[in-house]
């Protein structure tokens, strides 16, 4: 029982917490850019400290958490992003809907080679997003371009009015992640107070709330999505996992995975039944998100967008750049085609695997092994942005594994990419990587192989 003094000495110790981190977001949020990576990295150092030791010591009281994680979200509010340029791209989607143009038909710099101007401040955000953003088709499923549309509506000639919308959606969407997250939690008999793993990180914090990712939607659909699957609603848990691959395409690499779910629920022949029209639903609901907008042109477009991801981009990689570097040594040039291809298959391979040969029956069991395989797709990736971990970060909140935890609060050094982007070469710092990674592979194969986390039986 909490005496008087230490109740008013634990709230003397949230006021200090909460200012000193309240200082520390405001400088991420309006003084410090990218390529300020001393101060970038030391003050997310200090912040992932404070986070770390704020869930340890007010785990008890969750309205302190909950204050803190929002009250922190609010400080960004008016900030235009510094630390990415993906939301010009996304303000200009968003407008181009609103003026009638299909966004998934016209690159951004083909209404300048024509000599065009298609919506308001159309010069500033070409100028914003920078040359390779402008020179691709848009890879942003329809919910997310849904998104983009609704801060148009609201704020069609305001740069800052429609950061402020978008960013109103994602801070809304951490809302229902706590809300879903709590309650599967408890569901599966785990410590509610792990969701702050997610929603206080600063990484969260940073790279959704503060740089609009739109991550954090995804993210809400999918943990609801888990809830009303562990609670049976597998029918609407169907139309929940759409939404989220209408977001972001990642979830589609869980699929397979739900075999085994639903078997041991229903039984071999209903369960594969369910499981079939699971599939339908999921399909259907996506397909029709996407109908609005098709074209045989929108498809071409579309998958030729979605394959520069494995075939041209490289960034933050880990096995892939060992292969590329073998790749150089034996045949005297980059393979980055061949590898594109080959990777495709292998994560294939690897979420069958898990999908036949692991035990996925419960809804713990088969969150980690979404967590596994999301886990070997990004270990084999040729690219990895910051933000892609959150999605690893949110689904080993409802497991024991903590190297997700930590990739949160090392991946802040892949940042040091961004001081040589003006430099010739443009490369990377590969000690910088190696250090991340030895930091996360260390705890991955501490987790998997020495620790051997315990089991969830919910």
């Amino acid at each position: 029982m909490l005496t008087h003094s230490n109740l008013l000495k634990c709230n003397n110790l949230f006021i200090i917490v909460a200012l000193l981190c309240a200082s520390l977001y405001s400088f991420f949020a309006y003084i410090v850019v990218r390529t300020d990576y001393i101060k970038l990295v030391g003050l997310y150092a200090i912040l992932f400290g404070l986070f770390y030791y704020s869930v340890k010591h007010f785990n008890n009281s969750p309205k302190i958490l909950t204050y803190m994680a929002f009250g922190f979200r609010v400080i960004f509010i008016v900030a235009i992003p510094n630390l990415s340029q993906d939301f010009f791209r996304f303000i200009w989607d968003g407008r181009m809907i609103l003026e009638g143009y299909n966004p998934y038909l016209y690159t951004v710099q083909s209404f300048f080679d024509n000599g065009q101007l298609p919506i308001h401040q159309a010069e500033a955000l070409r100028h914003g997003m920078g040359d390779l953003n402008a020179s691709h088709f848009t890879n942003y499923p329809p919910v997310n371009q849904l998104c983009f549309a609704v801060a148009a509506l609201w704020s069609s000639k305001s740069i800052l009015g429609s950061v402020v919308i978008m960013r109103l959606l994602i801070i809304s969407a951490d809302f229902g992640t706590l809300f879903f997250g709590q309650k599967l939690l408890k569901q599966l008999k785990m410590p509610s107070y792990y969701i702050f793993w997610y929603i206080l990180n600063p990484f969260i914090i940073i790279e959704l709330t503060g740089n609009l990712h739109f991550e954090g939607v995804m993210i809400f659909f999918l943990v609801w999505s888990l809830y009303l699957l562990h609670i049976r609603k597998w029918y609407w848990a169907a139309v929940t996992l759409a939404l989220s691959i209408s977001v972001k395409l990642i979830p589609l690499i869980f699929l397979p995975l739900f075999l085994q779910w639903f078997i041991n629920l229903y039984g071999i022949k209903p369960g594969i039944k369910r499981l079939i029209a699971f599939y339908g639903l999921v399909l259907l609901c996506t397909l029709s998100l996407f109908v609005p907008f098709y074209s045989s042109k929108f498809v071409h477009n579309y998958t030729q967008t979605v394959a520069l991801w494995f075939q041209n981009f490289e960034f933050n990689a880990s096995l892939y750049y060992i292969a590329r570097e073998l790749g150089y040594k034996f045949r005297g040039y980059n393979e980055i085609e061949i590898i594109g291809k080959v990777i495709p298959v292998l994560v294939l391979a690897v979420t069958l695997t898990i999908t036949f040969l692991r035990n996925n029956k419960t809804t713990a069991r088969l969150i980690t092994a979404m967590l596994m395989v999301l886990t070997l797709y990004y270990f084999m990736a040729t690219t990895v942005h910051p933000w892609y971990i959150a999605t690893l970060l949110i689904l080993a909140v409802f497991t024991k594994y903590k190297f997700p935890l930590v990739w949160s609060g090392v991946i802040i050094l892949s940042y040091l990419a961004y001081l040589n982007l003006n430099k010739p070469d443009k490369s990377e710092n590969f000690v910088i990587i190696a250090l991340e990674y030895l930091l996360v592979y260390g705890v991955f194969i501490w987790d998997i192989f020495i620790k051997k986390a315990p089991k969830t039986g919910a």
